[in-house]
């Protein structure tokens, strides 16, 4: 009978631990496995080999989940195995365990068979970009759309692709094809970028030696979201929404995300746990890192007004819904103008601004509006997440006249400006 017991190496330490599998089975063999889960040691219960029950560890019902269902597996292989009688060793059971955490592809040496295993694996492979969570849903739906875009192709153009036919001819060509639908070109630049890491993979399982998708060139456009002001964020404030809980509960929200510069997943989350001496700490859920903002007077307006309780129970989609319909109450009525490619063309719409709010709006203007302000670009990037400053000022929203006040107002504080008699 299998034995299956996890834990960590270093309880006392006050750093992210591996989690490790040990496992014993036939006669007397042990193997010891890292897997890619990690946890604070303050969170792990050695006794019960899991993750305890905290309401400050926000992946832990995700963690326990894997764990309780990679038990399930392990022991299932090794029942099959020892069925079939075929032995199980160190060997082997490692080899399963890096299929199942997808440091391994099973059986699948072609291109087609290696994409849709590539697929399927999203729900166990972890991304390092993630704080060692597994591949999110909306990334896994990105491949699944490109290998949908790529048998699209191959039907139109009578062809079956396989590893050696990825190179800059077809590439070429699969853009051109993506083209014609009438993809844009941010869409498009998804679709390249998702099957040059599906040919990365194949290339270090070493499946293929075509090295050809490297010299790809992706393009894209840069993104021409909007950020509200101080003032238009005043005027949110300030409006009357008496009339309409709905909508006053999403203004207020709203406010909160522009104020704490947090994403949806998170303003939505914050209870009174996660305020302390002036501060708000809690654990980011896209990256799984912990950030730490202080309370802003607008905030802590809102926060009193729920007492501590605010209505962050709501879905991303009907929250934008609602926003929209705030900002055209509220009169944010500035005609906004938005360029995309599609088709290999540019297209120009005018908006009004309320059309082109979203949740995200908020984590934008507040990295915008502090920007405005001459703090710190690589202190608002700690908060933001960004790693980059030229990533960061790509985010942002300022126009170059803007740019040019802000470099004047800087000469004026430091009195640089020339005093003409």
């Amino acid at each position: 009978m299998a034995n299956v017991k996890f834990l960590i190496r270093d309880t006392d330490s006050d750093n992210e631990q591996t989690i490790y599998i040990t496992s014993r089975f036939g006669r007397n063999e042990k193997l010891m496995y890292a897997t890619p889960l990690k946890i604070e040691p303050l969170f792990w219960d050695e006794k019960k080999e899991c993750v305890k029950n905290s309401k400050y560890c926000v992946n832990k019902d995700e963690i326990n989940a894997a764990l309780k269902s990679l038990e399930g597996k392990i022991i299932t292989f090794i029942a099959e195995s020892t069925t079939k009688g075929e032995p199980v060793t160190k060997d082997s059971l490692r080899n399963f365990l890096d299929i199942h955490f997808g440091k391994k592809v099973a059986a699948a040496h072609d291109f087609h068979s290696f994409f849709e295993e590539f697929i399927r694996l999203c729900d166990t492979r972890v991304s390092p970009r993630r704080g060692g969570q597994t591949i999110d849903y909306k990334t896994k739906r990105e491949y699944a759309r490109t290998y949908y875009y790529i048998q699209e192709y191959e039907k139109k153009r009578r062809i079956r692709l396989e590893f050696r036919s990825i190179n800059q001819s077809f590439f070429n060509d699969f853009v051109a094809f993506l083209q014609d639908l009438g993809l844009s070109t941010n869409t498009i630049w998804h679709k390249t970028v998702s099957l040059k890491a599906v040919m990365k993979a194949a290339n270090e399982q070493e499946l293929t030696d075509n090295t050809k998708y490297q010299l790809f060139k992706n393009v894209s456009e840069e993104s021409q979201s909007v950020a509200l002001s101080e003032n238009e964020l005043d005027t949110l404030a300030s409006f009357d929404f008496s009339h309409s809980p709905r909508l006053e509960r999403t203004r207020d929200l709203f406010l909160v995300g522009c104020w704490t510069g947090l994403r949806f997943s998170d303003f939505t989350r914050i209870r009174e746990e996660n305020i302390k001496d002036g501060m708000i700490t809690i654990q980011q859920q896209k990256t799984n890192e912990f950030v730490t903002i202080p309370l802003h007077p607008v905030f802590l307006r809102i926060w009193e007004k729920y007492n501590g309780n605010l209505p962050g129970n709501i879905s991303n989609q009907k929250f934008n819904d609602n926003l929209k319909d705030v900002c055209r109450e509220a009169g944010l009525m500035e005609h906004v103008m938005k360029s995309i490619t599609k088709g290999g063309k540019k297209q120009t719409t005018i908006y009004e601004k309320w059309q082109l709010v979203s949740s995200h709006t908020a984590r934008r203007s507040f990295a915008t509006n502090l920007y405005k302000s001459g703090f710190p670009s690589i202190s608002i990037m700690r908060i933001t997440g960004h790693k980059t400053e030229s990533s960061f000022l790509k985010y942002i929203k300022v126009t170059k006249e803007e740019h040019a006040k802000l470099l004047m107002e800087h000469w004026r504080k430091n009195g640089n400006l020339l005093k003409i008699v």
